[in-house]
């Protein structure tokens, strides 16, 4: 008989969770509540959100708004956005992460102490690991009025300039290991007179997933991955699974699994991101009883 176990490790993080509380107690009230793009990277739970009055703005759509509350996701966002909203008047509920909150006041602080020309007249770098144009990149970026330097992948590292002060932060969900790597490679590549520092900004709660999430995935024989696309913390989690297991597919809801990935498999194991909701975990697992029944 085929056994399915869902990952008790997978599942909202806190700064999801309580980004997505704040809405439902605002939408419980019966109050109108705008979201500053997707509360969660997961669009089965934003339609949930959704149907209860959530409504989801851009950037654009919220410098019309005037007198109204919008709510700040887990992301954060970069100073001009607390602008925005004195000078229309919106009241703010900021659902930030206090993980990234705490990043941004870091690196705000970093660019103000170190905004004067050091030494030769040239501005130390701050560089920052992570997906470019990411809301909580965005964020980060903004501490900085947009002069932080954004590196996506390890080989973005050799276009630094090595004769200029670095000092390198990450997004809060990016990989341990590449930072680390990229670590080495300033350490090994910085001149004598300049001086590099590093911060270790990667929240430990997704961190510790991966360990977590990759012996999940050496126990079955299939992996499913749940997650939204857009997803950055759950890309990382899901190769994580593909690098021990090939047999994972990375799915969006229980709509997408194929009854043809169950053949000759004994066991299933569900897994996902920290924006995949528990009950969309549970919903795949129903899914497959049912593909079962129906075989």
């Amino acid at each position: 008989m085929l056994q399915i176990e869902i990952d008790n490790g997978s599942g909202f993080c806190f700064g999801v969770t309580t980004a997505i509380k704040k809405a439902e107690e605002e939408l419980a009230e019966g109050k109108t509540l705008y979201c500053l793009g997707d509360i969660v990277h997961n669009g089965m739970e934003c339609e949930r959100l959704r149907k209860m009055g959530l409504i989801t703005i851009n950037h654009d759509d919220m410098r019309r708004l005037h007198g109204v509350k919008v709510l700040l996701r887990a992301h954060g966002e970069p100073p001009e956005t607390y602008e925005l909203a004195r000078r229309n008047s919106i009241e703010i509920i900021d659902a930030t992460c206090p993980v990234v909150l705490q990043l941004q006041r870091r690196i705000k602080a970093q660019y103000v102490n170190g905004s004067c020309p050091h030494k030769d007249n040239r501005l130390s770098q701050i560089v920052i690991f992570g997906k470019k144009g990411h809301a909580e990149v965005l964020g980060l970026v903004g501490q900085t009025e947009s002069r932080a330097i954004v590196i996506e992948q390890f080989e973005d590292v050799a276009k630094l300039d090595f004769a200029r002060d670095i000092y390198l932060y990450s997004q809060t969900t990016k990989s341990l290991d590449e930072f680390h790597r990229i670590i080495d490679y300033i350490q090994s590549h910085i001149a004598p007179s300049a001086t590099f520092r590093s911060f270790d900004t990667i929240c430990r709660q997704v961190a510790n997933r991966m360990p977590n999430i990759s012996n999940f995935a050496t126990r079955h024989d299939l992996i499913l991955f749940v997650c939204g696309r857009k997803s950055s913390n759950g890309k990382v989690l899901f190769n994580e699974c593909l690098r021990v297991n090939s047999n994972c597919h990375l799915i969006e809801g229980p709509d997408e699994i194929q009854s043809e990935w169950l053949n000759g498999i004994d066991t299933v194991g569900i897994c996902g991101a920290t924006s995949t909701p528990k009950w969309l975990m549970e919903q795949c697992r129903d899914a497959i009883n049912s593909l079962i029944r129906n075989l």
